[in-house]
């Protein structure tokens, strides 16, 4: 399966992270990617940027190095109401939104508190894709993740870190989630969650769940930069207007 975008890329903004968006737009040239999206973590995540960041994001260009350049982030959900890290104010400038269960800013709690969780950020029309539901930190249903997200046209990721550099343990629940998403069709995009550019576009660990899951090319979003982008502009259509 070929991947043209790397869609979760974190910047020396995230606080742990070690490359700038121009070292990031560069190793992606040079790994042959035609899209990237800058998501750093949310305001709650220690260490991470000023939400007045995410507002001067319009200050880096569409296109750096010939790679097409995503203006986004990974917020944290902070409640089992799905509420988000960052005001929609700042939230509606963003090109991609990622959400997911973070320690720090998520109370983790039962099986279904997390799920409930996870699922009431999907239903937030301003999330893009649910990230890293591997997590073995946080216990979920995969089921009842899947079908939800199916069921709202929702992306799920897979995320290549988890299953070579962190979150250890997560290479279990994510083999059940993508079995279970080949079963129902679900979306799903693919990210490196890479934190230096050396990393960037190193997708191969979840290319490989991919195959040996057999979900097909027309599941995932990152097949083509065109079906990103289409991808991109329902989710906003569904969004309510704003002021």
């Amino acid at each position: 399966m070929h991947l043209t975008a790397d869609l979760h890329i974190h910047t020396v903004s995230s606080g742990h992270a070690y490359s700038t968006v121009l070292e990031i737009a560069g190793a992606a040239r040079d790994k042959g990617l035609e899209m990237v999206a800058i998501t750093d973590h949310g305001p709650a995540m220690p260490g991470g940027p000023h939400p007045y960041y995410f507002g001067n994001l319009r200050a880096i260009p569409r296109e750096i190095c010939g790679v097409r350049i995503l203006r986004g982030a990974e917020l944290n959900v902070i409640d089992r109401e799905g509420n988000l890290d960052l005001s929609l104010d700042r939230v509606c400038q963003l090109d991609i939104v990622l959400a997911g269960l973070h320690e720090y800013c998520f109370p983790d709690g039962s099986v279904e508190e997390n799920t409930r969780g996870m699922i009431a950020a999907m239903r937030n029309p301003f999330v893009d894709i649910v990230v890293h539901p591997g997590n073995p930190e946080f216990k979920i249903d995969p089921a009842k993740i899947v079908r939800a997200a199916t069921e709202l046209g929702i992306a799920i990721e897979v995320n290549n870190s988890s299953l070579t550099t962190c979150r250890f343990g997560s290479a279990t629940r994510c083999r059940e989630i993508m079995t279970l998403a080949k079963q129902y069709g679900t979306l799903l995009s693919v990210g490196s969650d890479s934190h230096i550019a050396l990393t960037v576009g190193e997708l191969s660990a979840a290319r490989e769940l991919l195959k040996t899951a057999g979900v097909p090319a027309e599941q995932v979003l990152n097949t083509s930069g065109a079906r990103t982008e289409q991808y991109l502009a329902q989710r906003r259509a569904k969004r309510p207007p704003q002021r």
